[in-house]
């Protein structure tokens, strides 16, 4: 909530620094004088400070959030890498061939039959029967409980500190 505080206030002096220019140039132009000279050229450096200060703290607001994007971009792909690691662990626990595990793996992203069936190149029997031993050799009745292993997996925390290797069937 500070930062967003100090951002608000910072825009706030923005605004009324920008709001001093053009009232400025509006009293030039109409030939009003509303302030004496010195009061005016204070005001005028209070507002130009004003901007040059919000340009400052924009850049470093700017420079921290690109921070925090390339931080969590970092995690993401350590998660991802951690993912794959998972199922790596499982689809070898549960000695899935190369085929099932590509149909897994699809599964797995969401994809129908018929769209492992195209992208593998086979019948839509052939993806059934690799579901089937799937499904199987990891002690789960279809996808929902397939992708839920994995979400358990994940939730429990990182790798490091599991058992490697286990290939826990759903209960």
């Amino acid at each position: 909530m500070e930062r967003t505080g100090i951002i608000v206030a910072v825009l706030a002096v923005q605004a009324a620094s920008g709001l001093v220019f053009i009232a400025n140039i509006a009293f030039s132009v109409l030939g009003i004088a509303p302030v004496a000279w010195v009061v005016h050229e204070l005001t005028e450096i209070g507002a130009a400070l004003g901007l040059v200060l919000g340009t400052v703290l924009g850049g470093l607001a700017l420079r921290r959030s690109r921070a925090r994007a390339l931080v969590a971009e970092a995690r993401l792909r350590a998660a991802s890498g951690a993912f794959m690691e998972l199922l790596d662990e499982r689809f070898a626990a549960w000695g899935l061939t190369p085929a099932e595990r590509d149909v897994a793996l699809f599964a797995i992203k969401g994809l129908s039959t018929p769209e492992i069936a195209r992208l593998r190149q086979v019948s839509e029997g052939t993806v059934k029967a690799q579901t089937a031993a799937i499904y199987r050799k990891a002690g789960v009745a279809g996808r929902p409980q397939l992708l839920s292993l994995f979400i358990e997996d994940l939730m429990e925390g990182p790798l490091e500190g599991r058992e490697r290797g286990s290939g826990r069937a759903a209960s």
